[in-house]
């Protein structure tokens, strides 16, 4: 079976509206590639202005979180059905920064992915270790770990049509990469866990990207490992380096 890649961008706080059509109307031309799924992931403020801006192209438009809850007194937060009205199709679940910095665990995670679902969003769920677990040999345990609680009560159908992403922490805009065999490595420890789930069917289907510090001269090794189908992409997708890693051959 052959997996379509995909590349998304994660903005991160980066872009403010105005900026945001300013950039999406200079890649929309470098990015385009029929054989790769491209999504922009912006701050929640800049989404209207993406979805405008990126009409007429295939580019889709991703948030970067949300909440668990439909409605109700959640002061600041940002419900899925906010998102999938204005044309919004991904979210990122998870990422390293907000599990860091803003409390997220793989309960919420998992409680996130299955809402998510529900409003037929696309998760783009993200898992991963620090240096330091790394160097205590339990990367392939932590993310199997991370991978099964966020996969808890989700079908075999919606299993298949989700994307993981697997950023180890030490690389996330630190200039540090995994190497492609690093890389692979995690990334089919996922899969396999994805078939010890469910089973080989969707495991085989399911996406798993890699992220960071993806750029265009690393895209084109990571891309063709058997396990990685495309990136999470940080810093470099605010530039139009993201053209070249979408059109990595």
């Amino acid at each position: 079976m052959m997996r379509k890649k995909i590349v998304a961008g994660n903005w991160k706080m980066n872009k403010t509206p105005s900026e945001t059509v300013e950039l999406i109307k200079a890649l929309k031309p470098l990015v385009k590639n029929d054989e790769v799924d491209v999504v922009f992931c912006t701050p929640f403020v800049s989404l209207v202005s993406a979805i405008e801006a990126a009409k007429g192209s295939d580019i889709a438009i991703g948030a970067q979180n949300m909440y668990y809850e439909e409605s109700g007194a959640y002061t600041g937060e940002v419900a899925p059905n906010m998102l999938t009205e204005i044309g919004v199709q991904y979210v990122v679940i998870g990422h390293s920064e907000r599990r860091a910095y803003f409390s997220e665990t793989d309960e919420t995670v998992n409680k996130k992915v299955l809402k998510a679902i529900e409003h037929k969003l696309i998760p783009i769920v993200c898992v991963g270790e620090t240096l330091e677990q790394r160097e205590q040999g339990i990367t392939v345990d932590l993310v199997r770990l991370q991978t099964k609680i966020a996969l808890k009560n989700v079908s075999k159908e919606d299993a298949m049509k989700m994307v993981i992403a697997y950023e180890p922490i030490w690389a996330i805009g630190t200039g540090k990469t995994a190497t492609s065999q690093q890389a692979e490595e995690v990334c089919a420890a996922i899969r396999q866990v994805v078939s010890e789930i469910y089973d080989q069917e969707t495991a085989q289907a399911v996406r798993i990207q890699y992220g960071g510090s993806v750029k265009s001269a690393n895209a084109k090794e990571l891309f063709s490992m058997p396990n990685i189908d495309g990136g999470l992409v940080g810093g470099a997708s605010l530039t139009t380096d993201f053209g070249n890693i979408v059109n990595y051959k």
